[in-house]
């Protein structure tokens, strides 16, 4: 129901591989158990009254922090 479950993803954090790929201008984070993300994007749809949620990547805590740029202490 609410379409911005999650955690909003600052636009200049937003993977290239998704805005090449996938045109992706919005991007949400969700913690899952065990430290898996899922991550998804907003869409419009064929309406004016119609959005539709992509999910683009469900991954583990590691492969996370590789997409996101973020180094093992």
């Amino acid at each position: 129901m609410n379409m911005h479950y999650g955690e909003p993803i600052a636009k200049k954090l937003i993977p290239k591989e998704y805005i090449t790929k996938y045109g992706v201008t919005n991007l949400f984070r969700v913690e899952l158990p065990n430290f898996w993300r899922m991550l998804y994007t907003l869409t419009e749809g064929e309406t004016e009254i119609e959005i539709i949620a992509f999910v683009l990547d469900v991954i583990d805590h590691d492969k996370y922090n590789k997409k996101f740029g973020y180094e093992k202490n």
